[in-house]
């Protein structure tokens, strides 16, 4: 027991008493049935206990003697008495509430997977006037994205080449310092391929300085495939390790300045609008470098005429581009036509040309009709970016998540997942949350209230389909470091592949916004049973020290 002092207008002293709550009841009733009445729990009693009531079937006695060693008290020869049992219950390293291993298949076509996705991965700020850096990409790629894009564009000799974000006053980066990055932090958070995404400006001898300059760097490490299309997409098991580009297959340097200006907006439509390119692919071609256009991968292009056509051409696997606009302006009338092009080919959505502040969309906007690159502004924090890492916290956080099978396959008669219709309910999700702590060590007395302890509660919520879309929150509890909730929700669920549960803790404040205390989101689908440590993440994302919350979660 402590107490906490706060100085009022610097005349009086209001003190609290701080107690460290216990293990919930439903801690103690769990401890008492597989403990079988004993006041310490056996490695075999654990290992049941993890088998019957985690779900954990796969742990093992020397899973459960490593539990033991290290939640026991050092005087403890054997077992854990039931304070031992509570100090497991909240390490998430021993109870993480997801799985932490790689266990999707990785053998499938890249088509079949979402990948974790970058917008101008070089921009530390906004759209505009921010910096151009490899910073933010090293950071992208620690974190386990696994598309970088790159704008490149001559330098004003016109003899070299530069990232940034072109007709905007960002300031650039070189191409080569971008490259060198890549290679030394591709693959430090993740094995799986990398994927370099270029919106090219260049004229067809920098075009092949660029194929030199990513040659020479990456080395072994650049996979590009023997023939210049492709049937199918090469899986990211066999591309482990490799760095793979995508671009537009390289369009000629035209020498009118006039024409140039026009076909380079055109170029930038990426950010800016889904204007169709009309220049023809096979006329530009025949001037552009073939070094360059020989390391093309995922071949890419934005819809030239009608999107509908664009969906439905066959032949050789390729990428399409779609503003977040474009995508839910086609979604309204081209759903299953959509569905059905992703199933073999690769949907990039991007955010609106107005998002000048690098804010972002929602991702579900594109997840839902199975486009596998939903590119992000990283350094766009908010509730959309939690969400985007709430799903690339699945399958290991290695970057690919398998899609569900209801994308991936079609019916007798062709038909796809309509995500516009509403399913009936497939399985209830139900949370409890206990209690909350670690705010006393990671924040300072009165970070929350100036003249008392933080009144916290938590909000609940499932984002996925519509149909599932959910908000719940807890009770406040008031001048407390060590808040106790033990309450619990429903949430019925029709397409829990797609949910995502987040979690967000704030402090009540009367007379201003309710303080920040910490959040997460995380995958339903990757979600364990039982009693659960959630460890909640700063606005950023970045894992706080010491806060977490005590949950409970069960399927029905």
């Amino acid at each position: 027991m402590a107490s906490h002092n706060y100085k009022v207008f610097s005349c009086f002293n209001r003190k609290f008493t701080v107690t460290e709550p216990g293990p919930p009841p439903d801690v103690q009733k769990a401890f008492s049935e597989f403990a079988d009445g004993a006041s310490s729990l056996s490695g075999d009693q654990l290992l049941r206990f993890l088998a019957k009531h985690q779900g954990e079937v796969d742990c093992t006695a020397v899973d459960s003697e490593r539990i033991l060693q290290q939640s026991r008290k050092e005087d403890r020869e054997s077992g854990l008495d039931l304070h031992d049992f509570f100090r497991f219950l909240l390490h998430d390293d021993f109870n993480s509430p997801i799985k932490s291993q790689v266990h999707h298949d990785m053998t499938a076509p890249l088509s079949h997977y979402f990948i974790y996705t970058g917008h101008n991965s070089y921009l530390t700020g906004n759209q505009l006037s921010s910096d151009c850096s490899d910073v933010p990409i090293i950071k992208a790629l620690q974190r386990g994205v696994r598309v970088i894009e790159l704008d490149l564009w001559p330098n004003s000799d016109e003899d070299d080449i530069e990232v940034v974000h072109g007709r905007t006053l960002t300031t650039p980066v070189s191409l080569i310092q971008c490259l060198k990055s890549i290679k030394e932090y591709a693959f430090v958070k993740s094995h799986y391929p990398l994927i370099i995404t270029l919106e090219d400006h260049l004229t067809p001898d920098l075009q092949a300085k660029a194929a030199e300059m990513a040659t020479q760097v990456f080395g072994e490490l650049l996979y590009y495939p023997q023939t210049d299309s492709l049937m199918e997409f090469p899986s990211p098991e066999s591309l482990k390790g490799r760095i793979l580009i995508s671009t537009k297959p390289p369009k000629e340097f035209l020498e009118s300045k006039e024409y140039d200006d026009k076909d380079n907006e055109k170029e930038s439509a990426d950010e800016l609008s889904s204007l169709p390119d009309q220049t023809s692919e096979q006329e530009t071609d025949d001037k552009s470098a073939p070094e360059y256009k020989h390391l093309i991968t995922i071949h890419a292009g934005k819809p030239k005429g009608d999107i509908q056509d664009e969906l439905k051409a066959a032949g050789a696997v390729r990428r399409l581009s779609l503003s977040e606009q474009a995508l839910e302006k086609a979604s309204e009338s081209y759903g299953a036509d959509i569905v059905r092009f992703t199933q073999n080919n690769i949907l990039r959505v991007y955010p609106k040309g107005t998002r000048l502040n690098s804010s972002n969309y929602k991702p579900h906007i594109g997840w839902t009709y199975g486009a596998q690159m939903v590119a992000f502004n990283m350094q766009g924090y908010g509730k959309s970016l939690w969400y985007m890492q709430g799903m690339f916290r699945a399958n290991g956080r290695c970057g690919y998540v398998k899609k569900p099978e209801f994308l991936i396959e079609k019916g007798p008669h062709n038909e796809v997942f309509d995500p516009r219709r509403t399913l009936p309910v497939k399985k209830t999700l139900k949370v409890k949350v206990y209690m909350g702590t670690g705010w006393s060590l990671d924040f300072s007395q009165t970070d929350f209230d100036t003249y008392s302890p933080p009144d916290f509660y938590v909000k609940v919520c499932i984002v996925g389909v519509p149909a599932d879309m959910a908000k719940k929150k807890t009770s406040v509890i008031s001048n407390n470091w060590f808040p106790v909730w033990d309450e619990e929700f429903d949430f019925p669920l029709t397409v829990p592949e797609l949910a995502l549960l987040r979690i967000e803790v704030r402090e009540n404040d009367k007379s201003q916004k309710d303080d920040f205390g910490g959040q997460t989101c995380l995958p339903v689908s990757e979600l364990k049973s039982g009693f659960r440590s959630v460890p909640l993440h700063d606005e950023k994302g970045d894992k706080l020290k010491s806060v977490k919350l005590l949950m409970w979660f069960q399927f029905r």
